[in-house]
């Protein structure tokens, strides 16, 4: 990990510092926008416009980096970054603001690839599986450290809004300064829907009502406890809760999905994030059990991206990984863009319990669908399954395809590993079998 931080540690601190814009930003339009009196199906689609962008970007940014390279694009995605953040104070109308969301979300996306990619190029195999931890860790601590900024006083209105555009501005100088462009890259086409439905239905499934939940926590969350009445501090405990429980259980919950049924641990986790949304739902007036449930319903959902996407591997060739991430992604795309919309529906009509009675529901549903999908196909046996990689939410193409990389690789060294041991194991046996014979011979 030392390895990884010396030659990444710019890179590394600069997305730190993107994410707590990012994430500050985020939480801070969910509650200025309620205060400004925008309804909640207004903040629905500002929210949702985000993830809109972020779709487009995967697709587009690729080719902009092919003409003109990584500085510019990483320069000129964050210069209009840093301008959209500073005019959301300055115009009050919930239309504008869903397309400075679009364009953030285009943004954001754009310098995610772009910073992927410069990840990606500076490790190795030996030390891809450790910078890809390092980066899910600093992008949730990130977040989190985001939450905390929210109680700065701001008797102006402008301050909260000019922090994230400082930090993301300064995010820039250590990544431009100290990393090398790399060559232009390929994008990975999806593969196709249908034929990815054939391969793994509940990857697809689970995949699409999981975009919903995660564009509910990441955009609606501080519209929802604005709502439901709670103050400043505690709109940062509640909204910092679901990442933190993400950081916790992701590597517990990816320690076992490699030694168990996937599907089952999906079907499980999906089920454990329902019963806390639903806990959180009915008894939600109490703070402290509130902040549980955010904390468990977090740490189900981020584990269950990177459990589907390796859930999905395990059905494929290595060579097939990427291009059935890249499709996994943009159905994960399409149910983040209709989460919000959804949610800013059931607030209006149920009020602030239907947050999270529809994040009950979505979770539901792919629970109910897992215990289905377990009684058409058998698992894999347990050694032709792939190795888990913890992925955050934020991810790109980019970082799923280097996540896949790694896990192919790990998959054949622990498989060599094994080979070596078996025959390692067998020699002992063959020489005394080689000896039996030899004296057998003799007496002959």
């Amino acid at each position: 990990m030392l390895d990884v931080l010396r030659h990444s540690w710019a890179l590394l601190l600069g997305m730190a510092l993107l994410m707590v814009g990012n994430g500050l930003q985020g939480t801070l339009l969910g509650v200025r926008g309620t205060a400004a009196g925008f309804s909640a199906f207004e903040m629905s689609m500002v929210m949702s416009g985000y993830f809109a962008g972020f779709l487009f970007a995967s697709r587009m940014t690729p080719d902009m980096i092919r003409r003109v390279g990584h500085v510019r694009v990483f320069a000129a995605l964050g210069s209009l970054i840093s301008a959209m953040l500073i005019l959301f104070p300055a115009v009050q109308d919930p239309i504008a603001w869903t397309v400075m969301r679009v364009i953030l979300g285009f943004c954001f996306c754009g310098v995610y690839v772009t910073a992927e990619s410069w990840l990606n190029n500076s490790a190795n195999n030996a030390t891809r599986g450790k910078a890809l931890s390092a980066y899910m860790i600093v992008q949730m601590a990130g977040i989190i450290a985001a939450q905390a900024l929210l109680v700065i006083p701001d008797a102006s209105g402008f301050l909260l809004f000019v922090i994230p555009s400082v930090l993301v501005s300064v995010a820039f100088a250590p990544i431009l300064l100290s990393i090398s462009p790399t060559p232009a890259f390929d994008s990975t086409k999806p593969m196709n829907l249908r034929e990815l439905y054939k391969t793994s239905p509940l990857g697809i499934v689970g995949m699409f009502l999981l975009g919903g939940v995660i564009s509910a926590q990441f955009g609606m969350a501080a519209v929802y406890a604005t709502a439901a009445g709670l103050k400043l501090a505690q709109i940062s405990i509640f909204v910092a809760a679901f990442y933190v429980g993400a950081l916790v259980l992701q590597y517990p919950l990816g320690w076992l999905s490699d030694r168990m049924d996937r599907r089952l641990l999906i079907t499980a986790v999906a089920a454990m994030g329902a019963g806390a949304a639903v806990v959180a739902a009915l008894l939600g007036s109490v703070f402290t059990i509130l902040v549980a449930s955010a904390f468990v319903v977090g740490g189900a959902t981020n584990p269950l991206y990177s459990l589907l996407i390796a859930y999905t591997n395990d059905f494929l060739d290595h060579e097939d990984m990427a291009s059935a991430s890249a499709g996994l992604l943009f159905v994960n795309g399409v149910g983040a863009v209709s989460g919000p919309l959804a949610i800013g529906w059931v607030l209006q009509v149920v009020g602030p319990p239907g947050y999270f009675l529809l994040i009950a529901a979505l979770l539901g549903l792919m629970t109910l669908y897992g215990l289905y999908r377990m009684t058409r196909r058998a698992a894999p046996a347990a050694g032709d399954t792939g190795v888990y990689t913890p992925l955050a939410m934020q991810g790109t193409p980019v970082v799923v395809e280097a996540a896949q990389g790694y896990a192919a690789e790990a998959a054949a060294e622990a498989e060599a590993e094994a080979e070596t041991e078996t025959q390692a194991e067998a020699a002992p046996t063959r020489q005394h079998e080689q000896a039996e014979q030899q004296t057998a011979d003799r007496a002959a």
